[in-house]
């Protein structure tokens, strides 16, 4: 493939936080126990790379925090064959331009999606960079708490992710109002849910549900470690 023709490609980005227990979907901790919000969140982060690596839009990308070093970030690229980036300091504004503007000087266009999406499929993803090649400046999957679950751009600027009062509903709302000053060309997905909060629990998806969920008399589906076995862990 000429340098041209690679340029012209897109690029998924897939921003995830190593799975450490108790460091990673707190919320939900009270259901799951330290070790089954960790579980979940791994089988979370698997099922974003799936539909990222299943759209086949062009290389995918893990945006690891704190940094790519952890065994499950390193045995996600030995598998899957994809590149791992730190996103390093700043809060998640900051840490998303600083991909996207790394990202956008090797590719015409790129999506951001977060890696707690349990319906993010690739048709999805594939809308999304539909939008960006048939001419629009950027893509928004919107959230029902009011923030947005995937992001595309075909042209980076500061002033979409700079002072957002991230984790509220006024995500959407305030970064709606900075793209009309911009002038940009938006176009927005169907509304999607992301698993934040322990409610959101009885929304998953079946299999996702069996494999982390509690058993009934509290002991759950669990190996010899405690944690509970995530079955069908091909990735």
């Amino acid at each position: 493939m000429t340098a041209s023709a690679a340029k012209d490609r897109c690029r998924v980005i897939v921003f995830a936080r190593a799975p450490e227990p108790g460091k990673v979907k707190t919320r939900l901790i009270p259901a799951l126990g330290e070790a089954g919000a960790a579980a979940l969140h791994r089988r979370l982060v698997m099922h974003s790379l799936r539909a990222a690596t299943d759209a086949k839009l062009g290389p995918v990308e893990l945006w690891c925090a704190p940094d790519a070093s952890d065994p499950f970030f390193l045995e996600r690229e030995r598998r899957l064959g994809l590149s791992l980036n730190s996103q390093g300091e700043g809060d998640l504004g900051a840490r998303m331009r600083c991909a996207f503007e790394a990202v956008l000087t090797r590719a015409s266009r790129a999506i951001l999606v977060g890696s707690d999406i349990p319906v993010i499929s690739a048709q999805y993803l594939r809308d999304a960079e539909r939008a960006l090649a048939g001419g629009d400046d950027i893509v928004i999957g919107p959230a029902e708490d009011g923030g947005y679950v995937l992001i595309g751009l075909s042209r980076c600027d500061a002033e979409l992710f700079r002072e957002i009062p991230w984790g509220g509903p006024e995500v959407l709302p305030e970064t709606r109002r900075r793209i009309a000053a911009l002038r940009w060309r938006l176009s927005e997905l169907p509304t999607l849910w992301d698993l934040d909060r322990l409610e959101d629990l009885e929304r998953l998806p079946e299999e996702m549900r069996e494999s982390f969920m509690p058993a009934a008399d509290g002991s759950g589906d669990r190996n010899g470690s405690g944690t509970p076995r995530s079955r069908g862990d091909l990735w």
